[in-house]
């Protein structure tokens, strides 16, 4: 798997994928969203070999400062629905990866950047980081989710205050807001997330596929109809040869050895 405007590690079955562009502060233009969507479909084709994702982006200054806003100035309204879509494909394949999918926000993130951070499964940022939603400012709102998964992440009405104003806030900000789940210094960034990432990987993989599939799906339901869908999930989990190793080698005091099966 190669990529222009990524690079991908993979080692101890946790892959590192990094938009590079720095140059332009990794900005999202068609060509980036298009190979975002490819590496991550497919890294859902490799699970035994990758059982979670850090995204993150190259050099010291940004995650993502925003969409390429020079390619919209010129776009027609359909090219800006098929730009859209696109967006909402790449951040919708993100979130729904089988596996822990964590942004390591190293810099700036803003705008599609931002809407990028929230399709993963949560943010771990350095304490330079800047986060907003600045798209009023040019005229235009957020159309990569942001309006959506910020809304459920801290709420109808700080959202909107967010977007409407435009104002980028700090780490420890956002970390107040809850949008951010950890403030660390820039160089511990990747280290903090990795250690988090094996923390997670020693536990047992399809459990945390299925909580990941029910916390998504089921936060956006009524609560009796999201209990439904756990209840709908639980029983799946005791026909696998995890549980009954996770079972087992608790009883018998020992760590587990999950297979993902």
């Amino acid at each position: 798997m190669t990529y222009e405007n990524l690079t991908l590690e993979i080692s101890d079955h946790i892959a590192i994928v990094t938009i590079n562009r720095p140059k332009v502060l990794n900005a999202l233009s068609v060509a980036v969203l298009n190979e975002l969507l490819s590496v991550f479909t497919d890294l859902q084709k490799i699970t035994l070999e990758v059982k979670g994702v850090i995204l993150t982006g190259a050099g010291d200054k940004a995650f993502v400062a925003g969409a390429d806003i020079a390619s919209m100035k010129t776009m027609s309204a359909m090219e800006a629905d098929q730009f859209c879509g696109l967006g909402h494909c790449c951040m919708r394949v993100i979130e729904t990866s089988p596996v822990p999918v964590i942004a390591a926000v190293n810099g700036f993130a803003l705008g599609g950047g931002l809407e990028l951070a929230l399709s993963c499964d949560f943010i771990y940022a350095s304490k330079n980081a800047k986060l907003g939603l600045p798209e009023v400012n040019l005229g235009l709102f957020p159309g990569f989710g942001g309006t959506q998964r910020l809304a459920r992440l801290i709420g109808r009405n700080r959202a909107k205050e967010f977007i409407y104003t435009g104002d980028p806030i700090s780490a420890d900000q956002a970390y107040e807001l809850g949008l951010v789940n950890k403030v660390v210094e820039p160089d511990q960034l990747i280290s903090a997330t990795k250690e988090t990432l094996n923390k997670i990987l020693n536990k047992g993989p399809v459990a945390i596929r299925l909580a990941k599939r029910v916390i998504n799906e089921g936060t956006d339901l009524p609560l009796s109809s999201g209990l439904m869908l756990e209840m709908s999930q639980f029983p799946l989990i005791f026909a696998t040869e995890d549980k009954t190793e996770g079972v087992t080698a608790f009883l018998e005091k020992r760590k587990a050895e999950f297979r993902g099966k």
